[in-house]
């Protein structure tokens, strides 16, 4: 049986938060929890790890699964809405700035690794 937590409408980068989601993939929660508490990107992990302990709490709530032996099965990071700004600059014209948000999924199963991929 897997479980689920999803945050969405981030405002971080899916880049910035698929550096870490590959980091804890197919961690048991525990070690993925130590990782994230000891992470120099600490804005990122404090947002991965929150919901990391909203998918525990799911599989908590669920009932049938022993905690001690769950495993991050799956983590997809996907892109949100972009929030587009403009700057101003020489002459009268303006510079585009993106602003990209993202939504982070984490699945937590009992034992199950994933495999094939990094």
């Amino acid at each position: 049986m897997e479980t689920m937590a999803l945050l969405k409408n981030i405002r971080v980068t899916p880049r910035k938060l698929g550096v870490m989601a590959d980091e804890i993939r197919g961690k048991p929660v525990a070690q993925a929890m130590n990782y994230l508490a000891l992470s120099p990107r600490r804005r990122v992990a404090a947002l991965v790890a929150g919901v990391l302990k909203s998918a525990v709490a799911n599989a908590d709530q669920k009932g049938g699964m022993d905690l001690d032996k769950l495993v991050v099965s799956k983590i997809l990071v996907m892109k949100g809405p972009t929030l587009k700004r403009f700057k101003s600059r020489a002459k009268g014209s303006a510079s585009r700035i993106l602003k990209y948000s993202s939504h982070l999924q984490i699945n937590v199963a009992e034992g199950v690794k994933e495999k094939g991929k990094k």
